[in-house]
């Protein structure tokens, strides 16, 4: 394990203090008198959370996609990100939505495709679910594919760190975010029908967005929905230049030894990309979404099914250092291409989903839950105008979970995965993934002390019909947490883990040049199963409006399966190859959100997170593209229907890197948010405007693959609009 540097340790302080304010909190609050003022802030809140509770898509605070138990102590990191902060920071990829959240990076390999990184895991690691099934894209293939998932019509955002595989299958080795959105109905409408609105705008990158949904009863046991999105972007703006000093300088110099050769066109080009500022080239998006369901409500258990249509396109923004195809002349000769091609992406997903929640009665088991999804995917990579890659995924996913009256649950999950990629750069070859598991998670209340337990058998069968190759791996799982529960509802708690997780078909199968991330992929067809031992201690106080939250956590892997830069090149593209290697990680995630004035005209309250994680492997060398420690701390102030946020967000240098990976600076984000609830009886419509990144800071996440040459936007104002009623 490294040192820890003096920025860990203001992070490490910054943790205690948030330990020791929530008992201040309760301290400085005894005996307070609310007066008429106060009386009334507090009775616009509740109605806000009231408002809130009328939605018929409402499940409560609890984790969706496992029910059954009170606390879920043993996936200690859990945030549940509400429609509320889904509108402040609204952004067209999930990754960058959540990428506040206490532990939560994102990949940012583009404008049009960001995936969530949690503590550190990213890919193969990290389930992305809907509803509680998978999104059934490829976005954990490569990270400039995108995910099937338009934050326009998302209800809220669960995100869960730690052991969270036991529930929701080995991909899941490093956390679930699960996102609940609004397709299938569970409740008939209060009033017959509920809408649902929201539109933005913005100057980074010219937004024009906006989503609507709408539930209908038919009756009172059938209720219908539609809903559907569109969010279009033109090339997002940056401050300053687009690439980093180091790669500005390589080009200028390659720039120079070109004019030193004669080669004038040549050399232009290199200095009019090494000088490219203010604008990422070939980043627009584009991206419509349209889905439809019915639900059937009879008393306590509710059935459902819906249909849904993703269709994006968006641009890969191309590194100008990495060169391009060579073709083969008549007389078999190299000869090169007169330019480099822009490459972009267009995909489409036709997903059908089901639902059951039966009610079973006062015996042993209380409901019966069963989600099943059909998803046909195609994603084609485009080299201009010309056909590049085509991936082809067909998916189906089934699920069950038989709720215990006592606290626990029992389910099954089976999914398939057909894979396909056919092209001249397919550079995996076709596979079919088969996965079929069993799980469990019980709870056990001793007074003061609870226990809690959860296991997993899973079994997965990869193959690969043209290579001749097939894989079978048998994966256990399980988790056991201890945890103390004071009178006050504070809870302290530990668990330990143990993790499995089969190699996916990309990292056993690839074997070809990958034209959107310029590299080429190798993987290993004789990689063994990825495992890991997880200690994670956690403290979770909440009194009043005090909340408070922190984990520190210890994974070790043996076999971390992980893509790694050779060195060599192949069809002049550099060269990444899938090994393993054991690895361990150490980190900690705090937040805490009070408040610190409160009189009869206004409340004044604080909201501050923090994250770190560090990685290395065996041999002392570092794990590639581990995100830095990141601090943010927020000030709100409430005043009657108006609420103002001003924060700010630091991301520390990340210089502990891998081989063949450079090193990234500290920077911090300025934001400002001002809200309007201009209906004291709907508390859901919300106007917003917001100012990102007010001081133009550049900013490039060492999470990123292209952070050399993608940078984070630059200051931009958004407005929006969000109606519910």
């Amino acid at each position: 394990m490294k040192p820890i540097t003096s920025r860990i340790a203001v992070a490490t302080a910054l943790t205690f203090a948030f330990v020791a304010a929530p008992a201040f909190a309760d301290d400085t609050s005894d005996g307070e008198t609310a007066t008429a003022d106060e009386q009334e802030q507090a009775e616009r809140r509740a109605a806000r959370e009231s408002a809130r509770e009328e939605d018929p898509h409402y499940r409560g605070e609890i984790v969706v996609a496992a029910e059954g138990l009170d606390e879920l102590d043993f996936i200690s990191g859990q945030d549940i990100v509400e429609i509320d902060e889904i509108q402040r920071d609204l952004s067209g990829q999930l990754g960058e939505v959540l990428s506040k959240v206490p532990g939560v990076s994102s990949t940012s390999f583009t404008p049009g495709a960001s995936r969530p990184i949690l503590r550190g895991q990213d890919g193969e690691r990290v389930r992305i679910l809907i509803d509680g099934l998978g999104t059934a894209d490829v976005g954990n293939t490569s990270a400039d594919h995108a995910t099937t998932i338009d934050p326009l019509t998302v209800e809220r955002i669960e995100v869960l760190r730690g052991p969270a595989a036991l529930l929701f299958g080995s991909q899941a080795i490093g956390g679930v975010v699960n996102v609940i959105d609004r397709r299938i109905p569970i409740a008939v409408p209060e009033n017959g029908v509920h809408v649902e609105a929201i539109t933005a705008f913005d100057t980074a990158s010219s937004l024009r967005s906006g989503g609507a949904s709408i539930d209908a009863a038919l009756n009172d046991m059938f209720v219908i929905h539609l809903d559907g999105s569109f969010r279009e972007t033109e090339n997002q703006g940056i401050p300053g230049f687009q690439l980093t000093d180091d790669l500005r300088a390589d080009l200028l110099g390659d720039a120079a030894e070109e004019e030193a050769e004669g080669e004038f066109e040549e050399a232009a080009e290199l200095r009019a990309a090494a000088n490219q500022r203010d604008f990422l080239p070939n980043s627009a998006t584009e991206t419509w979404t349209l889905n439809g369901g019915i639900g059937v409500i009879l008393g306590d258990s509710s059935f459902g099914a819906s249909v849904g249509y993703y269709d994006t396109d968006y641009g890969i923004v191309g590194n100008p250092e990495g060169g391009h195809h060579g073709e083969e002349g008549e007389g078999g000769e190299e000869e090169e291409e007169e330019g480099p091609e822009t490459v972009s992406i267009g995909l489409e997903q036709l997903r059908v989903d089901v639902r059951g929640d039966i009610a079973l009665g006062s015996g042993f088991f209380s409901r019966l839950k069963l989600r099943g999804g059909y998803s046909d995917y195609t994603h084609t990579e485009f080299e201009g105008t010309e056909v590049g890659t085509v991936f082809d995924t067909e998916t189906v996913e089934v699920r069950a979970e038989l709720i215990q009256s006592s606290g626990g649950v029992i389910g099954a999950q089976f999914t398939s995965r057909d894979f396909e990629a056919v092209g001249e750069e397919a550079f995996v070859a076709p596979n079919e993934t088969t996965q079929f598991a069993v799980f469990t998670a019980q709870e056990f209340d001793f007074d003061d002390i609870q226990i809690e337990a959860a296991g997993r058998y899973e079994r997965v069968d990869v193959e690969s019909e043209p290579l001749g190759l097939e894989r079978d791996f048998d994966l256990f799982s399980g988790a056991l947490s201890a945890i103390l529960v004071t009178e006050g509802g504070t809870r302290f708690g530990a668990t330990v883990s143990r993790s499995e997780r089969a190699p996916a078909g990309e990292e056993l199968f690839a074997n070809g040049p990958h034209i959107a991330t310029q590299i080429f992929e190798i993987g290993d067809p004789d990689l063994d199963t990825e495992s890991a031992w997880g200690l994670e201690t956690f403290l979770r106080a909440n009194s009043g409006d005090v909340e408070f939250n922190a984990s520190v956590f210890y994974q070790t892997f043996d076999d971390y399966i992980f893509l790694s830069p050779t060195g060599g090149e192949e069809d002049d593209l550099p060269v990444f190859q899938f090994l393993q290697q054991n690895a361990d990680f150490f980190g900690f995630e705090a937040g805490l959100t009070m408040p610190i004035a409160e009189t009869d005209d206004y409340v004044i309250s604080t909201d501050l997170r923090a994250s770190y994680v560090s990685a290395d492997f065996s041999d002392s060398s570092n794990v590639p593209r581990i995100p830095p420690v990141s601090l943010l701390g927020a000030v709100e102030v409430e005043v009657d229907a108006f609420e103002l946020r001003g924060e700010v967000q630091w991301f520390g240098e990340q210089d502990d890197v891998a081989e063949f990976e450079t090193p990234t600076d500290d920077f911090a984000f300025v934001n400002l948010y001002l809200a309007w609830r201009p209906i004291e009886a709907n508390q859901n419509v919300v106007f917003q405007i917001a100012g990102e990144n007010l001081f133009n800071v550049t900013g490039r996440r060492h999470t990123s693959f292209t952070k050399e040459f993608v940078a984070l936007p630059g200051r931009n104002l958004r407005a929006s609009i969000r109606l519910n009623f």
